[in-house]
């Protein structure tokens, strides 16, 4: 079941305070992003947060899940609504998370 657009902009809102928060399709659902740093992906209307120790000291009591079959697991967040404590976990997690590598420009033949 492929996660509702509704859905994907709620959580991107919650998280205005983080960053620059931007989502993109990926494989009919969504990857999310602050500052242009992944940090989760949002599965069958269910945010998935990367796993990291800034965020186990933040959410101690997280669940770890997979999102999709055969993916690691990462910190599965049930409550979308308590915009504070989802903008600590993500401000902290990306803080942890590589910069993303800059991409390659494609040469012309």
């Amino acid at each position: 079941m492929a996660s509702k657009i509704e859905f994907v902009e709620f959580t991107a809102e919650q998280l205005r305070h983080a960053g620059t928060i931007t989502y993109r399709k990926m494989f009919g659902e969504y990857g999310i992003y602050c500052d242009g740093k992944i940090f989760g992906v949002i599965c069958d209307d269910q945010l998935f947060i990367k796993i990291t120790e800034a965020g186990r000291r933040i959410c101690p009591d997280l669940k770890e899940a997979p999102p999709y079959d055969g993916a690691k697991n990462y910190f599965l967040v049930e409550d979308v609504e308590d915009a504070e404590l989802l903008t600590s976990l993500v401000i902290a997690t990306c803080q942890e998370l590589p910069a993303p590598k800059p991409k390659k420009k494609k040469e012309k033949k």
